[in-house]
Formats: C-alpha cells, sequence, structure tokens
C-alpha cells in the first residue's frame, strides 16, 4: 500500500463506524488525523495505597479486584453503576453515572467480578462509606503491575461524545497497523544521528504509549523537528523557485531623484530608513525578483522608504503598485505621495467612479511609467499592470497569499515584492509564518519624534475619570486634537462595552465639552463620509473625534495629541500600540490613557501595564508572544484561530526552529527540487495542502 494511501484511510474502516463518529466530534476522519492527535498531558498510577489506610480527600492509587458490579436507577433520573471492590480483606465502591444504561455499557464489559484492575481518583464519604466516583482504571495482570505502575498516561483531549480513553484505544488500533513504508520520514539515517532524533514511526509509537517519561520527551524532541523542517523546507523551497524567475532589474541611475524626494519630505532620513532603502535598491537590481517583509515600528517612516523605493522604479521607466487594506488608508498615502514623490501618482478603490477608473485601467496596460495606490480594487481582472516592476503590500496582516500574488500573476517578469508591517513581529514567529520573505527591521524613529506617555485609569474612579475628561479640555484648549476610542459602534446587541454612539452622547452632555464639535467615525460610514470627518478632524473643525477602531491604522493627524482608549481590555498589545500611534506625530508631546474596567482580569491587566511602561513595538511584541497563547500567534488571522501545528511551538522551541531552518536551506542549495528526497518532497506538500500558515490572513 502506498504510504499516503493508509494515512487517508477513513477511520471507520480502521476502528468501526461507530467509534469513528465519535472521534469524528473532534474533527478526526482519516487515519493521519489520529495518529497526529497528540495526547494533551500523561498521568501516572500513584503509588499503590492499601484499602485499610484509606481517608476522604486523598487522591489515591489503588489495586482491587472486582467483587460485584450493578446497575442502578437514580430517583432524579438517569442510573449509576456500583461497582464493589476488595483487595481481600477490605472494600471500597467505585461509582459511575450516567443518563441512560448504554452509556455504561462498556465500563460493565470491563469491570467484570473476578477481574483485576488499578484505579486512580478522590476519596469521597457518602453514607457512612468510602467511595471512588468516577475514577480512572485499567485492567492488569498480576505480573504487569510493576510495569503498569511506572508507564504515562496519555489522555487526550476530549468532549462528552468521546472520551480520552476510547481516543487512546481508537489510537492503539491504528498505530498497530503502522509500518516503516506506511510514514513519510523526512530525515535521512544521518541527519537523524546529527540532531539526535528517532525514527519518525518510533516517535509516533511512543508519543503515544510511552513506557517512560523520557521515551515521551524523545518523541516529542522528533515530532518538532519534523514539523518545523517540513514548514522551513517548504519555504526554501519556495524562495529557490523564486530564484528561477525574472524581474525587471532597476539600474542604480534611476535612485538620482532621492534628494529631491527627501528635500520634499522636510526630514533627514534614519539610519534604518537609509539602510533599508541601500539594501531593497540592491536586490532590485537584480533579475532575481526581490520577496522582503519590511517590519517598522509605529512613526517609524515606513511610507517614505516604501515612496523613495516607487519612485525609483517609476522613474526608471516602470510601474509600481501600493496596496492598502482600507480606502481611508489608500487615499491618505495617494494625498502623501502626490505631494512627496515627483513622479505620477494615480488612486483606484472601490469608490472610484467608472469614468477615473477607466482613465487609470488605461494608463495601467499602456505601461505608462506611474505609481497607482489602491485597496483591493487594484486586484480586479480589469486592472491590467503591463510594465509593473514593484509591488508593495501595507499592513500585510490585512492580506491573504492569493490576494499578495495576484497583482504578480501573469505578468512577463515578476514584480519585485515589498511587504511592510507596523506592527513588529518577533523572530521566532516571523521565521514560522513568514519563512519565505527576507527580514528588514527599522526600529529608530525619525528625530524629533518624543514617545507617547501611557497612563492606565480604572472607569470605576469617578474623579480620575473626571479628570480624564478635563485633560482633554485642555488638550483642546491648547490647540490639539483629541481622540476617543470606543470597541464598538452601537447598533450591536445589547453589551456592557462603551460605544461610539453612547460615548459622544455622553460627552456632549459634560459641560467640560460645551462649544466643543464632536464627530463620530466608524468602519459602516460611507467612504466619503469617512474622509470628511478625518479632513475636518485635521483642520481644526472638528476638535474631538469619538471612533472605533478603523483609525488603527495609517491615519495621519499630526494635531493629535491625546487618545482617550475606552474599555482598553478588550483590545489586544499590538492594536493598543497601533492606536496610539495615532497621537504625537507632529513632533508634540503626545499623551494615551487606557481606561479599564474594575473587573479585569489579572492577564488583560499585565497585558496593558506593558502596554504603559514599553513605548517600543518590538519590545511590546516579545512581549505579548510570552502573554499569549499559542493559538493566538499562529493560525489564519493570528487572533485565535487553532493552528496547524501539532507538537511545535514557536513560544519555546525557537532554537529547533532556527536550526531547521539551516538544515533547510542546506537541503535545497545541495537538491533544488529534492529530486533525491522523494519522501520529503511528498511529505512538504502535503503538509501545504493542509497548513493553515500558507494563508497568513
Amino acid at each position: 500500500m502506498p504510504p499516503k494511501d493508509f494515512l487517508a484511510t477513513p477511520l471507520e474502516r480502521l476502528v468501526g463506524t461507530a467509534t469513528a463518529k465519535k472521534l469524528a466530534t473532534l474533527g478526526l476522519e482519516t487515519a493521519a488525523d489520529l495518529i497526529h492527535f497528540y495526547p494533551r498531558k500523561y498521568l501516572h498510577w500513584g503509588k499503590l495505597t492499601p484499602l485499610h489506610s484509606l481517608f476522604p480527600g486523598e487522591e489515591a492509587t489503588i489495586l482491587a479486584s472486582v467483587k460485584n458490579a450493578q446497575i442502578h436507577a437514580n430517583r432524579n433520573g438517569g442510573v449509576r453503576l456500583t461497582v464493589e471492590l476488595t483487595d481481600g480483606f477490605y472494600t471500597l465502591n467505585a461509582t459511575f453515572f450516567a443518563t441512560h444504561p448504554a452509556k455504561l455499557s462498556v465500563h460493565q464489559r470491563l469491570l467484570k467480578p473476578g477481574t483485576q484492575h488499578l484505579f486512580a481518583g478522590t476519596i469521597s464519604h457518602y453514607k457512612g462509606q468510602l467511595q471512588l466516583t468516577h475514577p480512572s482504571f485499567e485492567e492488569v495482570e498480576p505480573n504487569e503491575i510493576n510495569r503498569v505502575l511506572t508507564r504515562p498516561i496519555a489522555v487526550y483531549p476530549a468532549n462528552p461524545k468521546c472520551p480520552t480513553w476510547l481516543t487512546a484505544k481508537a489510537v492503539g488500533i491504528v498505530v498497530d497497523q503502522l509500518h516503516p513504508e506506511d510514514i513519510l520520514d523526512p530525515f535521512t539515517a544521518a541527519e537523524q544521528k546529527e540532531y539526535q532524533l528517532q525514527p519518525l514511526l518510533k516517535a509516533i509509537q511512543q508519543i503515544h504509549r510511552p513506557e517512560t517519561d523520557a521515551e515521551i520527551s524523545a518523541a516529542k524532541q522528533t515530532l518538532k523537528w519534523v514539523e518545523a523542517f517540513e514548514l522551513q523546507v517548504a519555504f526554501a523551497l519556495d524562495r529557490q523557485q523564486n530564484t528561477e524567475k525574472r524581474a525587471h532589474p532597476i539600474p542604480k541611475t534611476a535612485a538620482a531623484i532621492h534628494a529631491e524626494i527627501i528635500e520634499n519630505f522636510g526630514f533627514p532620513l534614519t539610519g534604518g530608513q537609509q539602510t533599508a532603502i541601500d539594501t531593497i535598491l540592491s536586490e532590485m537590481e537584480k533579475e532575481t525578483p526581490m520577496q522582503r517583509l519590511l517590519q517598522a515600528d509605529v512613526g517609524a517612516g515606513k511610507t517614505i522608504v516604501a515612496g523613495i523605493l516607487m519612485a525609483t522604479v517609476v522613474n526608471a521607466g516602470f510601474q509600481a503598485a501600493l496596496l492598502a487594506p482600507t480606502e481611508v488608508l489608500a487615499a491618505q498615502h495617494f494625498e502623501t505621495l502626490t505631494n512627496l514623490l515627483p513622479v505620477p501618482v494615480e488612486l483606484l478603490t472601490g469608490s472610484s467612479n467608472t469614468k477615473n477608473r477607466k482613465r487609470i485601467n488605461q494608463i495601467a496596460a499602456s505601461g505608462q511609467p506611474t505609481l497607482l495606490v489602491g485597496t483591493h480594487a487594484l486586484l480586479q481582472d480589469s486592472v491590467e499592470l503591463s510594465r509593473l516592476a514593484l509591488v508593495v503590500i501595507d499592513e500585510q496582516h490585512r492580506f491573504g497569499v492569493a490576494q499578495r500574488e495576484k497583482l504578480r500573476e501573469n505578468q512577463t517578469k515578476v514584480p519585485h515584492l515589498l511587504t511592510m508591517t507596523a506592527t513588529p513581529i518577533p523572530r521566532t514567529i516571523a521565521m514560522t509564518v513568514f519563512g519565505d520573505l527576507d527580514i528588514t527591521e527599522i526600529r529608530e524613529l525619525p528625530t524629533g519624534r518624543i514617545p507617547v506617555k501611557t497612563f492606565l485609569v480604572n472607569e470605576a474612579n469617578s474623579s480620575w475619570m473626571e479628570r480624564v475628561w478635563v485633560r482633554s479640555r485642555e488638550e483642546i484648549n491648547a490647540g490639539g486634537r483629541v481622540f476617543v476610542v470606543a470597541p464598538r459602534i452601537g447598533d450591536e446587541a445589547d453589551s456592557q462595552l462603551a460605544s461610539v454612539v453612547e460615548t459622544a452622547e455622553k460627552l456632549k452632555q459634560l459641560e467640560v465639552f460645551q462649544g466643543i464639535e464632536i464627530g463620530i467615525l466608524h468602519g459602516k460610514l460611507p467612504a466619503e463620509e469617512k474622509q470628511t470627518l478625518i479632513d475636518d478632524f485635521n483642520a481644526g473643525k472638528l476638535n474631538l473625534l469619538v471612533t472605533t477602531t478603523v483609525i488603527e491604522v495609517g491615519v495621519d493627524i499630526r494635531a493629535a495629541s491625546l487618545m482617550v482608549i475606552l474599555d482598553a481590555q478588550q483590545f489586544g498589545l499590538s492594536q493598543l500600540h497601533q492606536l496610539r500611534g495615532r497621537v504625537g506625530r507632529g513632533g508634540q508631546a503626545a499623551t494615551c490613557i487606557a481606561v479599564h474596567t474594575a473587573e479585569i482580569t489579572a492577564d488583560s491587566l499585565a497585558r496593558l501595564e506593558a502596554f504603559a511602561q514599553h513605548n517600543s513595538g518590538f519590545d511590546l511584541a516579545e512581549i505579548d508572544l510570552k502573554l499569549r497563547k499559542e493559538g493566538n500567534v499562529l493560525g489564519q488571522n493570528q487572533s485565535g484561530n487553532v493552528t496547524s501545528l501539532k507538537a511545535l511551538r514557536v513560544l519555546r522551541d525557537g532554537k529547533i526552529i532556527t536550526a531547521a531552518r539551516e538544515l533547510a536551506q542546506r537541503v535545497i542549495a545541495a537538491d533544488p527540487h529534492l529530486t533525491n528526497r522523494p519522501l520529503l518532497a511528498q511529505r512538504v506538500e502535503l503538509a501545504k495542502q493542509a497548513a493553515q500558515w500558507m494563508d497568513r490572513v
């Protein structure tokens, strides 16, 4: 049987229809699903306790024989199975409850009079007698007692329809049928020796049915390596394939317009900006398409970097495209780049009228050297960029891989690719999620940028809250602008969280804001109305803007100097940092006040305290990595989805990821198409089909 055929076998053919239906409630459909469904923890039988020395509340492990077992009906419905246990001198009852006798049929079959079992649980007291309620149990032969007592017990994720013991039994059935040829082991014998890894079949056997804790540790090490290696090989293959493509080389002479751009910018470049520009221009000189991720902290000036690079491309006679996630951000980029760059700049969004859309499509198709700024409208099939040499994607986490590649399809030569984020990603995350991209970081802020002071306020303290609004009025009187951020709009179902609509009405009633124009901004407003509000706020026609997180990315109001974030406990660290980055952008001193509820959890308070103490997005990213759960770090939108990784954890396995990356690069350098590694090639292809990390939205 070919390797993947057995792994693709439906579970009902291996463990029976009834068991397969229960396993399906855990998302397990095939043999591969089951063997990679690893235990969540391991228990150990405790030291045997004689029945005569038991006492209530004690966690105990006992060895006893079943004397008798009977089903009884409960007065309030349901049934219970009472099992009388004995060690030959003393007795103890074990009780199991269920809603229907059929649900205890397995217990009745296993707990037959005369059979001997290990039982583990908490001793309780009922009607003057000691008992065990729903204890764990395992049948054991007399000569196996010592071995069983020292063996770890696998505990699987479970639900009411599929308990851990049922999964363990099914796993045993499938694992017993595995052979080396059924497993796509990605490592050679030499690599196993070099990195102290087991054959993959042995690791799978031992992760499910270990004899010792040492076997668990060795199995986990191998399984982590397998996932890290196949992931990094997938990325290395993508990078190798990219080197076989051809791009438009951009000559250095096209960079002669830099001085004019920087003069328009009005500020000298930071060392980080200049290094990033030099690095990227050197890559764009080559015929190999560049693929790079530019990480810059909030306010570090990544837009000017992108602008210089795109202007260089246009000056060389080609087209560049900047893809932004929202119309507000696209419009702002268009305005900024039009004023900054001495090259033609066009804007295309969903709100563009038919006449303008047709004109821009003609410019794009003609190959006229132009910088096109747009939203998803740029991805439409009707937009044909005939001489596209550079694609810049702002806030890359808002776009999936398929979207990101759309602009690069059907091109005679593959455009260079620069993706940008102002939400820094720790190195181990970046290598795991963006391993196909080179990474450049800009950590320093432009000269004169003052760190924003951040304070936490408990909303239950009325005097503090009153001071928050007085402080806001003082800022307005001094010529500043104030953002008030709320987590919801106000048209949702009832919620205790602050809303934009309710907050605006409340603020309008306060005496301190009499005579102050207050605006409301949220994502459901028409694009034109949103832009008008932002323009009015920027011009000072509005002094206070109550808004949702629609301002989180890219909104550049130079006069904004104070932000109040209501229900701040609802936001993640990166989102809080992005929001804070909307104030102080004109070089003035700025303040952020994060208001939280009195009932805040310890985890949320720790997150807010980190936010108040640190201004560096890179520092906050590392702290966030430690505070958040694994499922919130990887996954399709990096905000809570379960990841496709089973054993590997980027929170703790950075060394393995780094070593696996180095090995993958060596392997692909020696064998670019894995011609000599068919098992590895097959495994990587299967992993790519199933892995959420390839979606990266």
